[in-house]
């Protein structure tokens, strides 16, 4: 008997007695990460009594039972009273450092697939025969308009349309709302030259990967056109051009009413839930300097460039420095524009190359070895959000140290370096985060070698012809665009819904909620991601590519027990925020 299937059995015994047994099968500063399997959320409880506690809460109705071992070391199988599972434990002498749980699929409501896929039509002549064009046709008739979706998705994008697939797929009722006019526009509508920074292997949407003869790196109308392809071939009901224009909680009948412009009209829709996949930020952050309304040139978010062909011979001014910022800069440069990137704070800033060889999980080596996308989404899932740091630290030296020339010409250049407030890399400053970091595919080379001009002074003000920085620097300027980023993702609940929603719910993204304590901004989940709100029927589904098709599953099993009666009693739900 292996290690695992020791403490496996140890822990199924325990776990059937009921008597707090488990909890001393941890070493003290133990973390057990639970994906939905035995709280109905996602939830990191960090040492024994905050394990002890959340058993003693959930141990008789979860009634977990059939543990197993599943292939490689650390993996198991196991049931709850309503699904299966997966998870994985680490041992430190013959005690469970971290432990992860995830459920897999509802019983009685698992995916249609292989042996168990539809026959697709009904052989004989019918002459009532309904087709599956007949049913298509139905359901985008009707989905929103005489017949109620369960789920509202408000946002098309990647996120949007990868949940709606897995809700799809267990039969939920689910219809996706977006403002622009094709699926994909998010993409096809930003600068010319935007291109994935992660490579394929990273950036599947569920079921349906890309093919092996796909870039390593995707150009954006590639991608839109990819998007707008999956939405067909996946069967989803998305209505384009269709903004959605506000939402209100209706206390008493427990559904949201939400109004939709739809060619012209707006529409009333019902849902019981609705899901914001927004993107993971929320509005453009657009700086206010004295002066703004006298400048004669062009001035505008990195949300609004479309490119850099028109800028040529131009004095472009980029106030900013992390990805779109550099990928900007980095576009006028190559039309012929004279540019200079305003830095305002460090950058943390790694080589795509660099990080490719540093990610096994994600590559054409893994793909050989058998390492699946899901077997590698699952493996990073299993490692919580508090170890990530040291586990990251290693990696970021090696890079630092590989690439020692690269960083010492930057510096040399007079650009502001950062590596994490604890050295710990990209990974771990995107959780935080989610902005800070330039993946560098190019433009660094054009700062280091001073194509690309850098200024490190904060602004003072904007005249007719430039701007004035504040250490007396005159920069004239034709086009000043603003790569400052983004606000909350709950801005979206805001404008949506209300203020007081939003304040409700707190915020969203960065580490923090999620371990009974809430210990700050290092250790936990990211707030309010694909989990229980504290608004009720409130989701956000948002994230990477990678992050999206993973969490979409959890999400959509959390929605799929709703609407068919299953009792999900959330343990340890983010809390009622009030504004400060």
């Amino acid at each position: 008997m292996s290690e695992t299937q020791s403490w496996l059995a140890r822990f199924a015994a325990a776990l059937e007695r009921g008597d707090g047994d488990a909890a001393a099968l941890f070493i003290d500063d133990s973390y057990w990460r639970d994906l939905v399997a035995f709280t109905w959320n996602i939830v990191t409880f960090e040492g024994r009594p905050a394990i002890a506690d959340m058993l003693k809460a959930r141990l008789a109705d979860a009634r977990p039972s059939g543990f197993a071992t599943d292939g490689d070391e650390g993996w198991f199988a196991f049931e709850t009273s309503v699904g299966r599972g997966r998870g994985h434990v680490r041992l430190k002498d013959g005690k469970a450092s971290t432990l992860f749980t995830a459920l897999m699929e509802l019983k009685g409501f698992e995916e249609q697939a292989g042996p168990t896929r539809p026959f697709g039509t009904e052989h004989g002549a019918l002459r009532d025969r309904v087709t599956w064009g007949d049913r298509r046709r139905a359901d985008a008739d009707e989905l929103g308009v005489t017949r109620q979706p369960f789920v509202l998705i408000v946002g098309g994008g990647q996120g949007g349309i990868g949940l709606a697939a897995r809700l799809k797929r267990i039969g939920v009722p689910a219809l996706v709302v977006d403002a622009h006019g094709r699926p994909g526009d998010a993409w096809r509508k930003r600068y010319k030259s935007l291109c994935l920074h992660d490579p394929v292997w990273y950036d599947h949407l569920p079921y349906l990967p890309f093919p092996d003869h796909w870039p390593i790196y995707t150009p954006k109308d590639k991608m839109g056109d990819w998007l707008e392809s999956y939405t067909k071939i996946m069967e989803l009901d998305y209505w384009s051009s269709s903004p959605c224009k506000r939402a209100a909680w209706d206390e008493q009948k427990r559904e949201w009413t939400v109004e939709v412009e739809r060619n012209g009209k707006t529409l009333t829709v019902r849902p019981k839930h609705l899901v914001l996949a927004t993107g993971m930020s929320g509005f453009p952050e657009i700086p206010t300097f004295p002066g703004a309304d006298t400048f004669k040139g062009k001035q505008h978010h990195s949300s609004q460039h479309g490119g850099g062909e028109n800028w040529a011979g131009k004095r472009c001014i980029v106030v900013g420095s992390n990805n779109s910022a550099h990928d900007i800069a980095a576009d006028l440069w190559e039309h012929g524009a004279d540019v200079t990137m305003l830095q305002r704070s460090p950058t943390l800033v790694m080589r795509s190359d660099s990080l490719a060889r540093n990610r096994p999980l994600y590559s054409e080596e893994a793909v050989a070895k058998g390492i699946t996308t899901e077997k590698a989404d699952f493996t990073v899932a299993s490692l919580p959000y508090a170890l990530q740091p040291a586990a990251s630290q290693p990696m970021t030296a090696r890079i630092r140290q590989e690439d020692a020339d690269f960083y010492a010409r930057l510096e040399k250049a007079g650009f502001k370096l950062t590596f994490g407030a604890d050295e710990s890399g990209i990974g771990t400053m995107y959780m935080r985060r989610g902005s800070g970091y330039y993946i560098d595919v190019g433009a660094s080379d054009l700062i280091a070698s001073g194509d690309i001009k850098l200024g490190t002074s904060e602004i003072d003000r904007l005249t007719e012809s430039g701007v004035v920085l504040k250490d007396g620097t005159v920069l004239p300027a034709d086009l000043i665009v603003y790569a400052t980023g983004y606000g909350s993702m709950n801005q979206w609940a805001a404008a949506l819904i209300s203020s007081e929603v939003a304040d409700k719910v707190g915020k969203v993204w960065g580490l923090g909620s999620g371990t009974a304590k809430d210990p700050g901004p290092w250790e936990g989940e990211l707030r309010n991601m694909w989990k229980p709100t504290a608004q009720e029927g409130l989701w956000f589904h948002g994230g990477n590519l990678a992050q999206s098709r993973h969490y979409s599953r959890f999400l959509a099993l959390q929605l799929k027990a709703r609407l068919e009666g299953i009792a999900t009693p959330v343990y340890a739900r983010a809390p009622v925020h009030h504004k400060a």
